[in-house]
This record gives structure tokens, C-alpha cells and sequence, in this order.
């Protein structure tokens, strides 16, 4: 967006070699941690999500020229530790994910209890979301935290079940697979729409590591439940864990909340010296505009003006 913006005539973002680049990367990124769904227990997978967090520090160091600071050293530290405690004492029970024991997990009880424990509370959070505007970020990240127990649960029954297939076990023909795909797609596309909600509503410093410590959360209790990936593991294993997943969270809170918000003092930028442009022109930041962050043609500032 800042090399756009240093353009002489507008480009949307989306004819950007770069921006497509990125997107690209993610999508790379988004598919890797899908497949470790079918290979991983969720108490894993979740929880190693704070990798993330480290990576874009030193990422910030190397390629924006952050300063590294103590609180991220110290911060990296417990993330560090916590993510050695997570794999080491993670349960390591395999299982065949087969389309016929997903179905019995999907009638069990437990789960049965627990989904309807999950609608009500959530059905409670969305009337107050809708009916009383209560919009506080707790509530946001807590429905979605509840959807992504879903999500969670359909991710790693259908990338278990499409790897079950390519290994020759056939498990595409069984309707379950495609229950599965359908909560998945629905339970992600509503989680990322309180989510931007959120975001759009609190600093990234305070919903980052807020919607971590719930999203891991719920996922470890949703695998514990449906998938029973804690059965007949030894005490002292899952004190070690839970251990684990709290220096974590207190990692990622460490490095989130060192990081400070940069807000533009006035509503436009001075192109003075950008080729192409006068001192008079600006950059107007419409956000729901497909030229967002680019240079307005001269004639247009001047329309506007007038």
C-alpha cells in the first residue's frame, strides 16, 4: 500500500504483484496448518499457533527495522518454553479418523451435552450483540471462540477423512464428510465476521492475544471432548501441558502488548514531493474504496475541491 501510494496515477491493490504475493503466502500458510489437522492431535495444532506471534517479531525486526525490545526477547522466551512444554507433553494417542467413528463421536454424549451447552451460551452472547449492542470485545471473541470449537472439530475430521482417502481408504462417500465441509465453511465464514468486528473496534494489542488465549482454549477443550485425545493420559502430562499453554499465552500477551498502534495525526497525506501530483494533492483514506491507499487523479481533487 505505501508503494501505491507513491504512485502518479491510482492502481487498485489488487493488481499489485506484492499484495497477490502475500495473499499467496497465507493461503500456503492457511493449507499447512490445515493438513496438520489430519496428522495432529487439536491440543497440539491449536496451541502452536503462537509461532505465528514469534515469527512476525523477528519478521518486524528484519524487514521493517523494528527495534527488538526486552519485552520481546522476554516474550519469545516464555513462547518458547511453552511451545517445548506443549509438544513434548502433548497426548501422542493415534487414531484412524474414519467417517463411520466421527459419526459415533458426533452422537456420543459428551459432545451432545457439550453442543448444547455451546448453542445456549452462544444464543445468549448474539442477543445481547443484537438486541442490546453490547459490543464489548469479550463478548465478540467469545462467540468466536464458541465457533471455533466447530471449526476446530469439521477442520480435523475432513482433513483426517481426505487423508485417510489418499492413503486408498475411501472415506469421500460417506455423507458425513460433507456435513463436516458444510460446518466448517459456516461455523469460518461467521468467526471471521465477529472477528473483523472485532479488530475494527479494539487495537490489535488487545484482540491478538485476547482471541489467542480463547481460541486455543476452546479448540483443547473441543478435542478433549469429541475427540477424547486426553484419554488415559497421566496426570502429571497434562499438568505439564496446561503449564505449557500458560506460558504461551503469557508470551504472546508479552509481545502483543508491546506493540503500539501508529495513527496518522491528520485524515490525509501530503504528496508534495511524489512525482506526478501537486502540493495540494492528497490521499483521501476511503477504506471501503478499491483504490484505498493510492493517489486520486489530479482532476478528481480538483472536482472535489470545487
Amino acid at each position: 500500500h505505501l508503494r501505491l501510494a507513491c504512485q502518479s496515477e491510482p492502481k487498485p491493490y489488487r493488481k499489485s504483484k506484492l499484495w497477490w504475493c502475500g495473499i499467496t503466502l497465507l493461503g500456503l500458510g492457511e493449507v499447512g496448518n490445515f493438513t496438520a489437522y489430519g496428522f495432529a492431535p487439536i491440543v497440539l495444532v491449536a496451541p502452536l499457533g503462537c509461532v505465528s506471534v514469534i515469527g512476525s517479531a523477528f519478521i518486524s525486526v528484519l524487514f521493517l527495522k523494528k527495534t527488538m525490545t526486552a519485552a520481546d526477547i522476554l516474550g519469545g522466551t516464555l513462547t518458547v518454553t511453552g511451545t517445548y512444554l506443549l509438544v513434548t507433553f502433548a497426548p501422542n494417542v493415534p487414531q484412524e479418523l474414519t467417517a463411520r467413528r466421527i459419526q459415533n463421536y458426533l452422537v456420543s454424549w459428551p459432545f451432545l451435552v457439550y453442543s448444547i451447552l455451546e448453542i445456549i451460551i452462544f444464543c445468549i452472547l448474539l442477543y445481547f450483540y443484537k438486541r442490546k449492542a453490547v459490543k464489548h470485545i469479550v463478548v465478540l471473541l467469545m462467540m468466536v471462540a464458541l465457533l471455533a470449537s466447530l471449526t476446530v472439530i469439521a477442520v480435523k475430521a475432513v482433513a483426517s477423512m481426505i487423508t485417510l482417502s489418499a492413503e486408498g481408504k475411501m472415506q469421500l462417500t460417506y455423507p458425513v464428510f460433507y456435513v463436516m465441509l458444510i460446518l466448517m465453511a459456516t461455523s469460518c465464514a461467521f468467526q471471521v465476521k465477529f472477528l473483523n468486528q472485532a479488530v475494527h473496534l479494539y487495537e490489535a494489542t488487545v484482540a491478538v492475544p485476547l482471541n489467542f488465549v480463547f481460541f486455543t482454549t476452546s479448540a483443547i477443550i473441543s478435542g478433549v471432548i469429541f475427540y477424547r485425545e486426553f484419554h488415559s493420559a497421566a496426570l502429571l502430562s497434562v499438568f505439564m501441558f496446561l503449564f505449557g499453554c500458560l506460558l504461551s499465552f503469557l508470551g504472546v500477551f508479552v509481545i502483543a502488548r508491546n506493540k503500539k498502534e501508529e495513527h496518522l495525526q491528520i485524515a490525509f497525506i501530503d504528496c508534495g514531493r511524489i512525482p506526478g501530483q501537486k502540493l495540494t494533492g492528497k490521499i483521501q483514506p476511503d477504506p471501503h474504496s478499491s483504490f484505498y491507499g493510492t493517489l486520486n487523479n489530479e482532476d478528481n481533487s480538483v472536482k472535489s475541491q470545487s
